[in-house]
């Protein structure tokens, strides 16, 4: 009688290592690619911009004169002063008349442009990079360029001669708060400055417009002109329209370089920036009132960013409108 044996199992082989995670795999990796190209903006933003952001809240809490490195708590007395402080009120109502002129105008030129030249059918891009040439111009000379040759005040400057054709007398333009013909020279200098780069804005959204849409109405009877861009035109650019308002009371509220260089260091038509200029940088170089001001304004701009979004609907898609 034979036997038979039953064959061993075989023992299962051990299972392999992982293997390591070399340099050059690592190196291949897109999460390794993603932080290594992004590492050096994201340090400078938290070098330069939320350091500094942080530090001035900071500060704001603290009597910080002559020091950045305070040791005296004082709470809210900062934000105090700054409230009941004439000269920050006046820049705030200084801001307000500034972005009348300036939002409505840049928006209307910018729109007007960018119809313009939607319409060409020949030597657009020409056109388009003429106009929006002047958004590379520093804000520093042009404004040395609108004081001291086209609003110089003096008889030989642009403006005083052209209406001396008419025989009207020279106006000092940015001598006297009364009349304030200094608006006329800082909202020309903006509106030069800045209503290309709006023009592009308003171009792209011209051009992501469905032809079906006026077709449609060209079948309709409507005409083409007003009726076609109030009705289907205007309300395409919604969305457009939104951003760009935004973005104009954003930068109103940060407009510094055209007042500082334009009105020197008159006490009068100082936006807020300007006035915590001096307020920091002044001769009490008071830090802490400065950042209070500087959080306050700041604070402003959200509120008045979040509810003009609200009004106009930015961010809601358009089931929703």
């Amino acid at each position: 009688m034979s036997t038979t044996t039953k064959p061993a199992l075989a023992s299962p082989a051990p299972a392999k290592a992982a293997p390591a995670r070399t340099w050059r795999h690592l190196r291949g990796s897109r999460t390794f690619n993603f932080w290594l190209f992004i590492s050096p903006f994201l340090i400078g933003l938290i070098v330069f911009i939320y350091v500094p952001i942080g530090w001035s809240v900071y500060l704001s809490f603290f009597d910080a004169r002559y020091t950045v490195t305070p040791d005296k708590f004082i709470g809210f007395d900062n934000y105090t002063y700054m409230l009941t402080d004439s000269k920050f009120v006046h820049s705030l109502g200084t801001f307000t008349v500034f972005a009348a002129f300036i939002v409505p105008t840049t928006w209307a030129v910018s729109l007007g442009l960018a119809l313009l030249v939607n319409r060409l059918s020949f030597m657009r891009a020409f056109f388009r990079s003429v106009f929006f040439l002047p958004t590379a111009c520093s804000y520093v000379a042009a404004s040395l360029i609108w004081k001291m040759s086209l609003f110089s005040g003096v008889r030989f400057g642009l403006m005083n001669t052209v209406i001396g054709w008419f025989g009207i007398d020279g106006i000092a333009w940015l001598a006297s708060p009364d009349p304030p013909w200094y608006w006329l020279v800082i909202v020309t200098a903006r509106l030069w400055l800045q209503s290309g780069f709006y023009m592009i804005l308003f171009l792209a959204a011209l051009q992501n417009i469905p032809q079906e849409l006026y077709e449609a109405a060209t079948i309709d009877g409507a005409r083409p002109g007003w009726q076609t861009f109030r009705h289907i035109t205007l309300p395409q650019l919604r969305a457009t329209s939104t951003a760009v308002v935004l973005l104009l009371l954003i930068a109103a509220y940060q407009a510094f370089d055209e007042f500082y260089n334009l009105l020197d260091r008159t006490t009068w038509g100082r936006p807020p920036l300007v006035e915590l200029y001096y307020t920091a940088l002044g001769q009490e170089q008071d830090y802490g009132a400065g950042s209070a001001g500087a959080v306050i304004l700041t604070a402003l701009i959200v509120v008045v960013t979040l509810f003009q979004g609200k009004i106009l609907g930015f961010g809601r898609g358009e089931e929703s409108k």
